[in-house]
């Protein structure tokens, strides 16, 4: 059965990440930004793939991944004698902003050029198999599609992608970062909320029933290995990552899902991700009961009941981290 989305939050996440986009692009030297226009006028933002990025741009590239939609935070944790950033993200409209916006669920292949893409403009082009399930109600004559990416985009993927959203391409802007760039590491570790919808999604849970979400995530170290980079921004959300849903659902529903809910559920739970893709070489040959926050706790509103289960598991950031003493 499907379920169409409620319209007002999706009317309203195309908006907001253009504003985003526009606040990078006004802050672009402050925020370590580079901006350009491709021949088809298509406007793309480097946060992280030639250009520096910096915190504030990767909070700003989250933020626009969520539509808008929801809030993210930079602070400060300990682990051992170290001390990390953090990514803080509250969000209060979790389908929209996570599942039909935030996830990495767009595969941008385009000639020699790849990338995930995230961000409202994945509603337009409701080109997964979550959109037949929650179908899109908004529709917008621009969009905005962030990618994970070490190499920038050019005109051809501005094409491929405005054809999709059905738009044209100088309404169109890409934001674009590596996955070991501060931006990268940054937005990546916003997406703790975000990952537990999906492992929710996963387990058959009613994603209409959450209500809010909240979350923080250590961000990886940056290193230059992307594949390293990625077996350390994973790590942080596996090992890292606490996060907080509000539902109203019936206690059972809840009690069928907690056990599972964590990353801990998993048989490839306790090994580092670096290792895992090593030996599996496909993200899709990992066991995706292993795609969840380190820890995870569910507040059911319907019934004032509280359910966690998970825990941070610091030894394994350290080992990911190269954290040493």
């Amino acid at each position: 059965m499907t379920r169409p989305l409620p319209a007002s939050p999706g009317d309203r996440m195309h908006a907001s990440a253009l504003r985003l986009a526009d606040e990078m692009t006004r802050r672009a030297a402050e925020i370590g930004v580079e901006i350009q226009t491709l021949a088809n006028g298509a406007r793309l933002i480097d946060a992280g793939v030639a250009a520096t990025g910096s915190h504030e741009a990767g909070r700003l590239y989250a933020e626009a991944c969520m539509g808008g939609l929801g809030q993210v935070a930079v602070g400060v944790r300990r682990l051992g004698p170290a001390t990390l950033a953090e990514a803080r993200v509250t969000v209060d409209a979790p389908l929209h902003a996570c599942m039909a916006s935030q996830y990495a669920g767009w595969k941008i292949q385009v000639q020699k050029f790849f990338a995930m893409g995230s961000g409202p403009a994945r509603s337009l082009a409701a080109a997964e198999p979550f959109f037949a399930q929650h179908p899109p109600q908004s529709r917008s004559d621009s969009a905005v599609l962030l990618l994970e990416t070490s190499t920038l985009p050019g005109a051809e993927v501005a094409d491929f992608v405005a054809a999709r959203c059905g738009i044209e391409p100088a309404r169109l802007t890409l934001i674009a970062a590596s996955t070991g760039s501060l931006a990268g590491c940054t937005q990546i570790a916003a997406r703790s909320v975000e990952t537990a919808l999906h492992k929710l999604m996963e387990l058959g849970f009613d994603l209409t029933a959450i209500v809010a979400g909240a979350g923080a995530c250590p961000i990886a170290p940056g290193i230059p290995d992307p594949l390293r980079a990625i077996g350390r921004t994973n790590d942080a959300v596996l090992y890292g990552a606490a996060v907080s849903l509000w539902v109203r659902a019936d206690d059972r529903a809840i009690e069928a899902v907690i056990d599972r809910l964590p990353a801990s559920s998993s048989k490839d739970h306790g090994r580092l991700f670096y290792d895992l893709f090593k030996e599996h070489g496909d993200f899709y040959k990992i066991d995706p009961l292993l795609f969840s926050p380190a820890q995870v706790t569910l507040v059911n509103a319907a019934s004032g009941r509280v359910w966690s289960a998970g825990a941070i598991d610091e030894a394994m950031l350290r080992k990911s981290f190269g954290i040493d003493g």
